[in-house]
């Protein structure tokens, strides 16, 4: 016993010895504490309370510039979804002040602040009345009626987007609390993205699409209340308040979350049944048919409904080229294939050829 005690002994110094030979060989105590910027992060500690209240109370001001910038913002997304371009969209997100107001609800909640919630969420009310008017009246001069993709987008919301609205949310919050990564927060604005959704529901309102119009606002809705309440939670880590202070708002957003979150997994669930079946049509009518193999076919849609599914088939072809009878023949053949039953709607957009002469 004695010498394997000892054994065990020299065998610890030898382990020590060798690792303070490495130490001195690798200098780890200088590289950690040199101050060269490489590992200033680990050693940032939050904002100030005192700076912090007064950065959020100057971004919840109902201010001219707040008005200015969120109308021209609302004017850019609106043009954006019009012409269904994402890079316009996105500068829309970049130059929206909308985020400053929500952040401060966030943050007062956490802290309890009834006078800055109050100031917060008079300011976003105001801004969402705006964006939705100009949004209303810019679709109403442009004229168009038609509704692409990235207006489509914005008003089927699922849990994907609840997921986005969440983590922005903490990532929002968080990057407030921190002066060196402040400049993520335009990032924030671009993931989450407030304006557009609201300028879905302009459009939607311009077009009397009440479907779009009231999808865009339940996206918006899910972005709001999760920035509100994972931003408090964020907060709250970061000792910004308490959670005494903070429990009649978190319970509050908790349950319009758990509201929220019964809608977004219905429009889940369709969305999986819709690219599913989508998907297995277009290549079934594609290449087991010949109905439309002249034809050009610009979209698909897969709507569930109770019992059924409705699919909408929009294509362009020569005028006459496909008959009422094999129209049916193809939902036969699809009810056979999939073992749904399926209301099958065909819009053709006639086109005609015209050849030049010998």
């Amino acid at each position: 016993m004695t010498v394997l005690l000892g054994f065990n002994s020299r065998y610890i110094i030898y382990i020590r010895y060798f690792l303070r030979k490495i130490n001195r060989q690798l200098n780890l105590k200088q590289l950690w504490y040199q101050d060269n910027g490489n590992w200033h992060w680990v050693k940032e500690k939050p904002v100030p309370i005192a700076s912090l209240n007064r950065s959020l109370w100057r971004l919840s001001v109902p201010s001219f510039s707040f008005h200015f910038m969120l109308g021209l913002s609302a004017i850019i997304s609106t043009l954006g979804l019009l012409a269904n371009s994402v890079a316009i969209i996105i500068g829309a997100m970049i130059i929206a002040p909308l985020m400053g107001p929500i952040v401060g609800m966030a943050y007062s909640v956490s802290m309890g602040n009834r006078k800055l919630l109050r100031r917060s969420s008079f300011t976003l009310f105001k801004g969402i009345i705006l964006t939705i008017l100009v949004s209303w009246l810019t679709s109403s001069l442009i004229g168009l009626k038609t509704v692409d993709s990235e207006i489509l987008s914005r008003s089927n919301p699922t849990l994907i987007d609840f997921s986005i609205a969440m983590a922005a949310g903490a990532a929002s919050a968080f990057a407030n609390t921190r002066r060196s990564i402040s400049s993520a927060l335009p990032g924030v604005a671009i993931a989450v993205a407030l304006v557009p959704p609201l300028s879905v529901v302009g459009i939607g309102l311009g077009l009397e699409k009440e479907n779009i119009a009231i999808g865009a606002a339940l996206l918006f809705l899910t972005n709001l209340i999760c920035i509100i309440f994972f931003g408090s939670l964020v907060f709250l880590f970061q000792s910004y308040g308490s959670i005494d202070r903070a429990k009649h708002g978190l319970a509050m957003s908790t349950v319009v979350m758990f509201l929220l979150g019964i809608p977004l997994t219905l429009s889940m669930r369709e969305l999986i049944i819709e690219n599913k079946v989508g998907s297995q049509i277009s290549n079934l009518i594609v290449s087991e048919t010949e109905t439309f193999g002249n034809t050009d076919i610009r979209l698909i849609t897969v709507i569930p409904k109770k019992g059924y599914l409705k699919v909408e088939i929009e294509i362009a072809a020569p005028v006459d080229s496909i008959s009422q009878r094999q129209i049916d023949l193809v939902k036969d053949f699809l009810v056979d294939k999939i073992g749904e039953p399926i209301d099958l709607e065909v819009t053709i957009i006639p086109v005609r050829i015209l050849k030049s002469a010998n």
